[in-house]
């Protein structure tokens, strides 16, 4: 029903038209109509829109379909939903990309540890590579294995800690200088509404050291935001 209120942006192939076409631009450029075909014909029904609302799951393709990475990095696995969503991405726009994602090992204790559940949304999907590690030190020793010719994609998962994301953010831009890194959970809300806005403080101090080499964007109307940052 929803796809009657707008024209279909699909191929005959059953693909999707890329919407980055326009690249004689000097400024963040998809084609909005196609992106938001993708996500709510074909992304919503497979991976909903929790914890990743509609804004930011446009973010996440139009991130992909720009920057056509070879690589993306993602850890804090969980059950596999943002690999999933970055391979749906990869699939439907037919970008040549692999997607590694990476969990605590078993026997380290994690409040959001998932367990036998680890993955399942991305079970059996071989473009899809499940590692038990450390996420920092399993993508850069991946990075130096493949050493890949093209772009590469971090996934910050903020998880409300001011430290662990400026320690990723600062970590992936002195080892991976041209990478592009989205950032979850980043919402700024004035003091008065308590809100932990630890995520967005390190990215703004991690910019302040390195902000004329890179531009942000941010989904910043509420709860619980993204940024991308990549180089300029």
């Amino acid at each position: 029903m929803l796809n009657k209120l707008f024209k279909s942006q699909k191929l005959r192939s059953g693909k999707f038209e890329d919407p980055a076409k326009n690249l004689n631009c000097s400024e963040f450029e998809v084609n909005n109509w196609i992106v938001s075909d993708f996500v709510v014909n074909k992304l919503v029904p497979v991976v909903g829109f929790h914890p990743f609302p509609l804004t930011e799951l446009m973010l996440m393709t139009a991130t992909v379909c720009r920057f056509k990475p070879e690589l993306i990095f993602e850890w804090g696995t969980n059950i596999g939903k943002s690999a999933r969503i970055f391979y749906e991405i990869s699939k439907t726009f037919d970008i040549k990309t692999e997607v590694h994602s990476i969990d605590l090992p078993d026997d380290v204790f994690h409040n959001e540890h998932p367990k036998n559940d680890r993955g399942r949304m991305v079970k059996g999907i071989k473009e899809v590579q499940l590692h038990q590690a450390d996420g920092l030190e399993c993508s850069l020793g991946l990075i130096k294995q493949k050493a890949p010719k093209g772009k590469v994609l971090f996934f910050v998962d903020g998880d409300h800690s001011y430290e662990s994301v400026k320690k990723e953010l600062e970590t992936i831009l002195e080892h991976v200088p041209d990478a592009v890194v989205l950032l979850h959970d980043t919402f700024y809300q004035s003091e008065e509404a308590k809100y932990n806005v630890g995520p967005h403080k390190a990215v703004k101090e991690v910019m302040a050291k390195h902000g004329e080499k890179y531009t942000v964007l941010s989904i910043n109307m509420g709860l619980p935001g993204m940024s991308l940052v990549y180089k300029k």
